[in-house]
């Protein structure tokens, strides 16, 4: 049985759900249904252009453009990142570009080269989802992370020159910074794959599972994915925080101003 599409006007039906939180939103004053509007129609638009992009990405299937797609969304990512933590462009975009771009390629195409052993492992089908899955998944772990690796920094950094001070590396010293920047990144994940399958369904198997595949075959994929997203986050946070730390001091060891100025 194949998937069972829907029509623009049962999406539309499907939509109107989105009236009970409004609703909620709207009742306690909470001043987040301006933003939730304009989010959700955010969503819609993009989701629909890039089905659009997609179609004919599936359809080309170069390997030049689909990494030219991926790139796009690594930069993409970046700049939503720099939004995200309110640190400096010079001190995070590079280190940024370069943990997602190594880590979608060594994760990336291990899963796709190795686990699945595909010839055309820049197949538009692979490539691309699973890129998209890792970078959505370093994004939001590198922001929760680095804005808790700076901040503890910024308001521990007696700490910091007391390690320095009593012989401690520069690496050493940011180790309970990085410690602490790890836990909050990823406790969730943790506690999240502890109850996979048990408490909740995610949503790759399930969208497997409705577009046609055994549960068997879902299940295997929701297992690497699991994986690769959790690898591909902490080989992108390591890489990102080692780069970025290198710019955020001075010769002296004293922490740079690293924060964005605030708009007017």
């Amino acid at each position: 049985m194949g998937t069972i599409d829907i029509t623009y006007f049962n999406l539309f039906i499907g939509l109107l759900l989105l009236a009970i939180p409004f609703f909620y939103l709207w009742k306690f004053k909470t001043g987040l249904l301006k933003p939730a509007m304009i989010g959700t129609l955010r969503m819609i638009i993009q989701l629909f252009f890039i089905g659009m992009y997609l179609k004919y990405l599936f359809l080309w299937n170069n390997p030049w453009i689909n990494s030219l797609w991926v790139i796009i969304m690594i930069f993409v990512a970046g700049q939503t990142a720099l939004v995200r933590t309110q640190l400096k462009r010079k001190i995070l975009l590079i280190p940024l570009s370069v943990g997602f771009l190594c880590s979608v390629i060594l994760v990336g195409m291990y899963f796709i080269g190795i686990v699945l052993q595909l010839n055309n492992i820049f197949s538009a089908q692979y490539f691309i989802p699973i890129s998209g899955i890792l970078m959505g998944n370093m994004l939001s772990s590198n922001v929760i992370a680095l804005n808790t690796y700076y901040s503890g920094l910024k308001r521990e950094q007696q700490l910091y020159h007391y390690l320095l001070g009593n012989g401690a590396t520069r690496q050493e010293a940011q180790a309970p910074f990085i410690r602490q920047a790890i836990i909050k990144s990823f406790s969730p994940l943790i506690a999240n794959i502890a109850v996979m399958g048990l408490v909740s369904l995610p949503g790759t198997m399930i969208g497997q599972i409705l577009g046609g595949s055994s549960p068997n075959v879902a299940i295997k994929y929701q297992m690497m994915i699991m994986v690769i997203t959790f690898t591909a986050s902490m080989l992108s946070l390591m890489i990102t925080i080692s780069l970025a730390s290198r710019r955020s001091f001075d010769a002296y060891g004293k922490l740079l101003d690293v924060t964005q100025e605030p708009r007017k």
